[in-house]
């Protein structure tokens, strides 16, 4: 498992300096920066660069992104999250979507995959949620900038894994911001999560020792 995950990294960051280099070959052919040149820096595909700009914040930004964080931390332990009914429990076994339509079922569906390292996708799912609900620019900017910090860069110990497709997409979306930035990546980690760890959950000890407690009668005092 470890050579394989040590290879998949190394595709995945090549597929990066590809992507990066033909953005800068783009750019130099234009012989200009985009409209939104005063941010063009901040939106770059390796997110490394030194610029005034990444370490700089106003109070106002810092707010901002510490809520941010927080919000997409979330809870992690599914008895800190709503305590689903047997019925909304037993409904997760019929499909995917019942299990996301949840809070109930995403913390209890998030606890598992931190137990398989895998954490990561239900958080990116989640961050691109509370982005589209964004509708302050300003505000998309940052958001934008530290989903791709947390969960695209190759430098993230959470970067999750997405094709090379998706990641040339989320390189021209990265020149213009927006709250749909990574409506394509994060629709394909869903995709992921429904075809490889759902299975696995609904199969799983976590998933049955969770029915059995709802299912059965509270102890007298």
């Amino acid at each position: 498992m470890g050579s394989e995950r040590v290879e998949m990294r190394k595709r995945q960051m090549q597929v990066h300096q590809e992507a990066a280099a033909s953005v800068l070959q783009a750019r130099h052919r234009m012989g200009n920066t985009p409209t939104n040149a005063s941010n063009a820096c901040c939106f770059c595909w390796c997110c490394c660069c030194s610029c005034s700009c990444l370490t700089v914040r106003g109070e106002d930004e810092t707010i901002q992104r510490t809520t941010f964080e927080h919000r997409t931390e979330g809870t992690i332990n599914c008895e800190e999250s709503p305590k689903p009914t047997v019925e909304d429990a037993r409904s997760w076994a019929m499909s995917f979507e019942k299990v996301m339509k949840s809070a109930a079922g995403r913390s209890c569906f998030r606890q598992f995959l931190r137990t398989e390292f895998s954490e990561e996708n239900m958080m990116f799912w989640l961050a691109c949620e509370e982005l589209k609900k964004e509708t302050n620019k300003t505000v998309v900017e940052e958001k934008v900038r530290q989903i791709y910090e947390d969960f695209i860069s190759i430098l993230s110990p959470k970067e999750v894994s997405l094709d090379s497709r998706v990641r040339d997409v989320i390189n021209r979306n990265m020149l213009e911001p927006t709250s749909h930035t990574f409506d394509d990546a994060q629709q394909q980690i869903y995709t992921l999560m429904q075809r490889d760890s759902y299975p696995r959950y609904i199969n799983s000890s976590a998933y049955t020792d969770l029915l059995k407690s709802l299912e059965e009668p509270p102890s007298e005092p």
